[in-house]
């Protein structure tokens, strides 16, 4: 397949079923150089994030199931093992495929025999921490592993930080591109295919020379590059060059997000993923516009706290928009930190923010918290700190799939001493806990949900605790009420919302409790040390104790037994009296 053709079909099939565009369509050609100089089967091509590695499924022998790609059933939307014997680790999250890579190398290395480890890391995957230690730990790790830096210049949002500048220099020093464009110009057309080695071994003194700069051989590894990662000739020759040296390589690849897709050339954050969309609108103007969900209601909620109170900073980890925080971002510039692809840095940093008299407000992806829960601990809750965790994507969030489900965040957090844990149920909600919490003094966690956030259509919570007289307690995390109140009204019960999660209402269980009402829970995470373990529900309803794939969130409820009618007739099945066991005894 040409270049053209794979983009061809990444863009119809991510207009049909959604996904991540941009970051998949900027890595086309790398893919295609990786299978040409690399055995897929054999070598281990361990990819950092895999929203880049669409083409590499394509090429691996997934062209014919790609259509059903992050569909219920089918293709993952990043790579996996169990998928395909190319996929050589799950790549969810950024920053572990070099550490990863140096493993496999260090395996090959113990038993001895050959085959190439390779780790495709994107520029702002390479200042996550575990990066910067798996840097420091290849040369004494193994004897050799290549490092490709896919460079478009882009995390999701705008690139941050000292390191991101460093390589606009790599890549933007006018005297060394020029003679290196004249020399592979040269080489080219001469053919002097067998001269790779001596022309890359020059191009490296000459960077040197023009540039300055030997960061990478400082950690054992020789530099080749910057290449450019829309020539195919010029990215199979220095792969191939890295693969014949003896030692460990990084190939500084320079791409472009959304190359071949104009609307996602000109605004790749926004097409870095999306959802089903009409392809010939896009082609006209039309790109996704910003959506009324509880991302959004956050930022809003947020801009009307800071309007009141200077002390208050945001933060986030490279998902400025994401998050919510654009707005943010553009109307406080001076109270805003995006710290890149660095959680736990941030977490920490956070700490010493409101150590020293600030009130900030860390903006995270449950998926991406869970990078960061020692920092939780060790840095702000030991030390009763302010810090407020708005936790996004918290519940299942569909097709993104197994390393996003943000499922554990409940689980993982409840046993940290001093963290009060709440959920709203609507933006009205979540507006009146952020004040709440930014005026307590210790740190809070608020949970909620991907997509659309309900209609506000309740009064603010009350402390009345008069039971009710019905046979059961429903008790729900926010974003459930709604599907608890349908349980309730089926069965005969009363839906309740647990608002704070820890510590929960206690008053209004043992009254419950008294009254002889039944507890179940719903709670949009894993049952295994959430909310109805924490109250001792008679029924708990959630997701089990295992990885939950990919598929639109109501097929996963239905698949799960967590829609309504499913809750339904299991609730009414466990309270039903079971029949006495028949002996099994031979007599």
């Amino acid at each position: 397949m040409t270049a053209d053709e794979i983009r061809e079909r990444i863009i119809s099939t991510v207009a049909s079923n959604g996904g991540h565009l941009a970051s998949s369509l900027g890595a086309v050609e790398l893919a295609m150089a990786l299978v040409d100089v690399f055995d897929p089967e054999r070598d281990r091509i361990v990819w950092d994030v895999g929203h880049q590695a669409y083409a590499w499924k394509i090429l691996t022998g997934r062209d014919g199931a790609f259509g059903s790609l992050r569909r219920f059933g089918g293709l993952s939307g990043f790579p996996n093992p169990s998928e395909s014997p190319c996929d050589a680790a799950v790549a969810g999250h950024a920053g572990v495929a070099l550490s990863v890579a140096e493993g496999y190398a260090a395996a090959r290395d113990r038993r001895g025999d050959g085959g190439h480890v390779v780790a495709v890391v994107g520029d702002s995957s390479l200042v996550n921490g575990t990066s910067f230690e798996a840097l420091n730990n290849c040369a004494s790790a193994t004897r050799k592993v290549i490092l490709v830096l896919n460079d478009n210049g882009m995390s999701i949002s705008k690139p941050t930080g000292s390191f991101s500048r460093f390589l606009g220099r790599l890549i933007s020093g006018v005297r060394y591109n020029r003679v290196k464009a004249a020399a592979e110009k040269a080489g080219h057309a001469m053919k002097l295919t067998f001269l790779r080695n001596i022309y890359h071994g020059f191009e490296s003194r000459l960077k040197s020379l023009f540039l300055g700069s030997r960061y990478f051989e400082q950690y054992g590894l020789r530099y080749i590059g910057p290449v450019d990662g829309h020539d195919l000739k010029s990215l199979k020759s220095a792969l191939t060059v890295a693969k014949e040296d003896k030692r460990s390589v990084i190939v500084h690849v320079v791409t472009k997000k959304g190359r071949g897709f104009p609307p996602a050339e000109r605004n790749p954050t926004i097409w870095h993923g999306v959802g089903p969309f009409d392809r010939a609108a896009a082609e006209a103007g039309w790109r996704p516009s910003p959506k009324a969900d509880w991302s959004a209601a956050f930022g809003s909620a947020l801009m009307r706290a800071a309007g009141r109170d200077s002390r208050i900073v945001a933060l986030t980890a490279g998902m400025t928009d994401g998050t919510g925080l654009a707005e943010f971002a553009k109307a406080h510039p001076d109270r805003f930190f995006d710290v890149g692809i660095a959680e736990g840095h941030m977490v920490a940093f956070a700490a010493g923010l409101a150590a020293g008299g600030c009130r900030p407000v860390v903006a995270i992806y449950s998926t991406f918290l869970q990078r960061a829960v020692d920092q939780v601990m060790h840095d702000v809750a030991i030390a009763r700190l302010p810090v407020v965790f708005c936790v996004d994507r918290a519940g299942v969030v569909g097709a993104d799939g197994v390393t996003h489900q943000g499922l554990y965040d409940l689980a993982m957090l409840r046993a940290v001493p001093n963290l009060t844990i709440c959920q709203p149920r609507d933006e009205a909600d979540l507006g009146r806990l952020l004040d709440e919490a930014l005026l307590r003094d210790g740190p809070t966690v608020i949970r909620y949900p991907r997509g659309a956030v309900p209609a506000t259509n309740h009064q603010p919570p009350t402390t009345n605790h008069q039971p009710p007289t019905t046979r059961y307690a429903i008790w729900a995390t926010g974003d459930w009420m709604g599907k608890a109140e349908a349980v309730a009204a089926r069965v005969g019960g009363v839906a309740v919302h647990a608002r704070y999660l820890k510590p929960f209402d206690a008053k209004l269980l043992a009254e419950q409790r008294k009254a002889g009402m039944l507890i179940a829970s719903l709670e949009n995470g894993c049952v295994a040390g959430g909310l109805g373990e924490a109250i001792g529900a008679d029924f708990k309803f959630g997701w089990p104790d295992s990885f939950i794939p990919h598929g639109k969130v109501d097929e996963l409820e239905r698949a799960y037994g967590l829609d309504v009618d499913s809750i339904v007739a299991r609730l009414t099945a466990l309270d039903s009296p079971q029949p006495r066991p028949q002996s099994t005894l031979n007599s």
